[in-house]
C-alpha cells in the first residue's frame, strides 16, 4: 500500500468502482469516475514540467473539481496549497509567491483576483470553468502511476489565517493526514455505505480531512454544497439520507433557528461533529432535542491535521468538553515554563502525535517557537478534569485582562447564549483608561425577540463574579464571521460609545 495521500482515493476506487464518490445536485462521480479524471489530471500537470515537491494552488469552492485537482497533484508527487476562493489579488499573490507554487487551479467566478495575484507569483493558472475545463484534462491519457512519497514529504501546505502578521504555511506530510483521515473515519464509524454532508469548505483543513478524506478512505459518498445554507443543507439531509453531519457552531445555529426547519426530514441523521470553535453548550443541547442526534464535539487546528481530541461515540459525552485526545495523540495543560498544571487549573493545551506538522514553510524561528519541549503549542487556554476530559477556556489571545484579573470570553458567551432572546454573541476586550481593558459584548438577538443592553447585563452580572460581567453591550444584525463560519473576533467594530462605559 502506497504511502501517498492519494492511495486512499485509488484503494477504494479499486474496491468500490461503481459506488458513488462525490455529489453535487445532479452532477456525480463514482469511484472509477473520480479516479480516472484525477489520473488525467496528473498527466496533465506532468504534462505542464511538474516535478515531485512542487507546490500547485487549490482556489476552487465545494464543487467535484476540488477533489479532482487535489488527488491529480498528489498523485503526480506534487504539494497542494488550499486556497479560499475569497482571497483578493494581493492575498494571492502572496499564498502562491509565498511557497513558489507554479500553477494554481482558479474557479472562474474568482478568475481576475487569481490571474493578478498569480502575475505576481510567476504561477501559471488554469481556468476552472464547467463545459471548457473538460476538454483541457481530457486531452490527457490518463496516467494511473501514483508518485512514491516518503511518511514526512510533504502533501499539503495549510496556511493559518493570520490572525498576527502574515499567515504561516503549516507543511502537513502524507503520513500526517492519512492517519488523520483514518481516525477520523473511525471516530465517526463511516462505512462504505456513509452519505457525508459536504458544507464544510474543502480548502479548510477540517472539511478537508473530516469530510472529503475520510469519506474517500471508507468508499463513503460525500455530498457538497459549494455555500452554506442553512435550508440547502437541510434539504440534501433529506434527500440525500446523509447521515453524518460535520459543520461549525454558526452552522448549527443557522439549522436550528431555521423558522420551517420541521418540514425537512432529517431522521437519516446518525452523528454530528463540531469544530473549528467552541461549540455552545445551550445550542449543543438545542440541536440535540430539535433534530434527535448526538452531537460530539471536537478540537484540532491546521497545525494538527487538524484533529487532536474529540468526545467518542462509545465514551461518555460531556457537554462543553473537546473530549479526549485521539488515538496515538498526547496532549496535557501546561503553565508558562511548560510544567503540566494541576487537574482544574487553566494553563495552554500542548500536543504531540503523529498529527502534528513539520513545521512552517521556511519559517524554522515560528516552528522552534510552537515546537518548545518536543510539543506543539496551540495557544488556547483550557483545563482538565479528573476523567481527562478537556474543556477549551479561550483563545491565549482572547483573554481579556481586566484590572490584572484574567476574563476569558467564552465562559460570558456561554451565560449570554443561554439568554432566550440572545442568538449570538461574542465577548470582546474594550480599551478603558484605568482597567486597560474592559468587558464588552457585541449580540445578535433572535427574530422577534428584544431585551435591553441593561436586562442582559443583569442576567449575566447573577450569574459570574462581578469583575466579569460584559460593561458595554450593543447589537449588531450579524456577526463577522470566516470562510467556514468561525466568528472573527478580530472584525467586531467597537461603537464609540462602548469605550466610555
Amino acid at each position: 500500500m502506497s504511502g501517498n495521500l492519494a492511495s486512499i482515493l485509488t484503494d477504494s476506487a479499486a474496491a468500490f468502482g461503481d459506488r458513488l464518490a462525490i455529489k453535487l445536485d445532479d452532477v456525480e462521480f463514482n469511484y472509477a469516475l473520480l479516479d480516472q479524471a484525477a489520473a488525467r489530471v496528473a498527466a496533465m500537470l506532468k504534462a505542464k514540467g511538474l516535478k515531485p515537491g512542487d507546490r500547485v494552488g487549490i482556489m476552487l469552492p465545494n464543487v467535484p473539481y476540488f477533489p479532482v485537482a487535489y488527488y491529480g497533484v498528489l498523485r503526480a508527487g506534487g504539494v497542494v496549497v488550499p486556497m479560499n476562493v475569497l482571497l483578493k489579488a494581493r492575498e494571492v499573490g502572496f499564498y502562491l509567491k509565498d511557497p513558489e507554487a507554479k500553477i494554481v487551479f482558479a474557479w472562474h467566478d474568482f478568475l481576475d483576483a487569481a490571474q493578478t495575484g498569480a502575475e505576481e507569483a510567476g504561477a501559471e493558472v488554469i481556468d476552472v470553468k464547467p463545459g471548457e475545463i473538460e476538454p483541457l484534462i481530457f486531452e490527457h491519457e490518463p496516467d494511473f502511476d501514483v508518485a512514491e512519497v516518503a511518511d514526512d514529504d510533504t502533501a499539503v501546505i495549510l496556511y493559518t489565517s493570520g490572525t498576527t502578521g502574515q499567515p504561516k504555511g503549516a507543511e502537513l506530510t502524507h503520513a500526517n493526514l492519512k492517519r488523520n483521515a483514518e481516525e477520523a473515519a473511525s471516530l465517526f464509524d463511516l462505512r462504505e455505505t456513509a452519505v457525508v454532508l459536504g458544507a464544510l469548505p474543502l480548502f479548510h483543513s477540517f472539511g478537508q480531512t473530516c469530510g472529503m478524506n475520510a469519506t474517500i478512505s471508507r468508499g463513503g459518498c460525500l455530498s457538497l454544497i459549494p455555500r452554506f445554507d442553512p435550508a440547502k443543507a437541510l434539504e440534501i439531509i433529506a434527500r440525500d439520507k446523509v447521515q453524518v453531519f460535520e459543520g461549525v457552531p454558526t452552522m448549527y445555529g443557522a439549522m436550528l433557528h431555521l423558522p420551517d426547519r420541521e418540514q425537512y426530514d432529517t431522521s437519516s441523521l446518525e452523528l454530528c461533529a463540531s469544530g473549528g470553535a467552541a461549540l455552545p453548550v445551550e445550542l449543543l443541547k438545542g440541536f440535540d432535542e430539535a433534530f434527535g442526534c448526538k452531537v460530539l464535539e471536537g478540537y484540532g487546528l491546521s497545525e494538527t491535521s487538524p484533529v487532536a481530541s474529540f468526545n467518542h461515540p462509545d465514551k461518555e459525552r460531556k457537554p462543553g468538553s473537546i473530549g479526549t485526545p485521539i488515538n496515538g495523540v498526547e496532549m496535557k495543560v501546561v503553565d508558562e515554563d511548560g510544567n503540566e498544571v494541576p487537574v482544574g487549573d487553566v494553563g495552554e493545551i500542548v500536543i504531540k502525535g503523529h498529527n502534528v506538522m513539520k513545521g512552517y514553510w521556511k519559517r524554522p524561528d515560528a516552528t522552534e517557537e510552537v515546537m518548545r519541549g518536543g510539543w506543539f503549542h496551540s495557544g488556547d487556554m483550557a483545563k482538565m478534569d479528573e476523567d481527562g476530559y478537556f474543556f477549551i477556556v479561550d483563545r491565549k489571545k482572547d483573554m481579556i485582562i481586566r484590572g490584572g484579573y484574567n476574563v476569558y470570553p467564552r465562559e460570558i458567551e456561554e451565560v449570554l447564549y443561554e439568554h432566550p432572546a440572545v442568538r449570538e454573541a461574542a465577548v470582546v476586550a474594550v480599551p478603558h483608561d484605568d482597567l486597560g481593558e474592559e468587558v464588552g459584548a457585541a449580540v445578535v438577538l433572535k427574530d422577534g425577540e428584544s431585551v435591553s443592553a441593561e436586562d442582559l447585563q443583569a442576567y449575566v452580572k447573577e450569574n459570574v463574579a462581578a469583575y466579569k460581567y460584559p460593561r458595554a453591550i450593543w447589537f449588531v444584525d450579524e456577526l463577522p464571521k470566516g470562510p467556514t463560519g468561525k466568528i472573527l473576533k478580530r472584525e467586531i467594530e467597537v461603537p464609540a460609545k462602548a469605550d466610555q462605559a
